[in-house]
């Protein structure tokens, strides 16, 4: 008999770790012990505030989410460890599982995407947030050369930036109302600006990703577009809503909204590009040590149920790390 914790919310801002007994392995899973893991501040938010739309219950499920919205609800994307049993992969191998914060666990082999061994385990746990900016870049459409503008300079917002500085002759600028994220920006090959300073000095972006998740995010990233911009929103706000300024500018501008979500793989690549494999290329694209200053702290999975509500709370949180061995 094998026993696992799971960290669940069973209801608004009230968690804990819960032990269970793991089920036999059927046929296609393996066993996966948990070392390193991620929190997804934004979007794990909104699940502790019990903040998930009726109408988005469905489709905001995590792939391995166990219990239903809004409580009581084990919810987490982002695991790395290394398999201890089952046929798919080799005992021993690290890889990287979309599945709640649990210390032991099953999963389907298929579902544990082996991590390349240019990419440390303990960064490894950025995956999910990467294929999320990944498959923003892909609806942004940027090509080379194109003066890029990122709004909100959180870990999703910071990943596009890096993403986006890579392809080749972009000018990239992050705009954030925090000027700590500046040194973020030049290790990653970018502008900085705040917002006051964007929008008088850069208003002629070819392509504007948003990732705030803030009324003044959308309005200032209006201002920054060039003419007939594209800008990209990446923020959730669950039950929220926010103010769009679709007077002014843009309507003389011809700026188009583009909504990216990173349930689906955009339509030019879908017939080509399963979810497996968007997630192998964000795995393989964080071989860059730059990306450890997104790690903004951790915490032992021992203490994770008394001190995961504070860590939500906290504005300046990017990736916050779970430490499991």
């Amino acid at each position: 008999m094998t026993t696992s914790r799971a960290l669940w919310l069973t209801g608004k801002r009230q968690v804990e770790l819960k032990q269970a007994v793991l089920a036999p392995l059927s046929d296609g899973e393996l066993t996966v012990e948990s070392h390193f893991g991620a929190i997804s501040r934004g979007t794990e938010a909104l699940v502790a505030e019990g903040s998930v739309p009726v109408s988005e219950r469905e489709n905001m499920r995590a792939p391995l989410q166990d219990g239903e919205f809004p409580f009581p609800v084990k919810y987490g994307y982002a695991v790395v460890g290394t398999v201890k049993a089952g046929i798919g992969r080799p005992e021993g191998q690290t890889v990287f599982c979309l599945h709640p914060h649990q210390d032991r666990f099953n999963v389907p082999a298929v579902m544990a995407i082996p991590v390349p061994q240019d990419v440390p385990a303990a960064r490894a746990v950025l995956a999910a947030n990467m294929e999320t900016a990944l498959n923003g870049i892909w609806d942004a459409g940027i090509l080379a050369g194109d003066k890029v503008t990122v709004v909100g300079g959180g870990l999703v917002g910071l990943l596009a930036a890096f993403l986006s500085a890579k392809i080749p002759g972009t000018r990239v600028t992050l705009v954030d109302v925090n000027p700590d994220r500046r040194a973020l920006a030049d290790t990653f090959g970018c502008r900085f600006a705040l917002p006051d300073e964007a929008e008088t000095s850069a208003c002629d972006s070819d392509v504007v990703i948003h990732a705030s998740a803030t009324s003044e995010g959308i309005a200032t990233a209006i201002a920054v577009a060039g003419f007939e911009a594209r800008i990209v929103e990446m923020s959730w706000y669950g039950e929220g809503t926010s103010v769009v300024p679709l007077g002014g500018r843009f309507h003389s501008h011809r700026l188009s909204i583009v909504g990216s979500q990173v349930g689906h793989v955009p339509a030019a690549r879908r017939s080509r590009w399963p979810l497996s494999r968007r997630l192998e290329t964000a795995l393989s694209l964080l071989a860059d040590d730059c990306l450890d200053d997104l790690i903004s702290g951790e915490t032992a999975f021992d203490d994770l149920a008394d001190r995961y509500i504070r860590i939500l709370s906290d504005p300046d949180t990017l990736c916050h790390r779970i430490r499991y061995i």
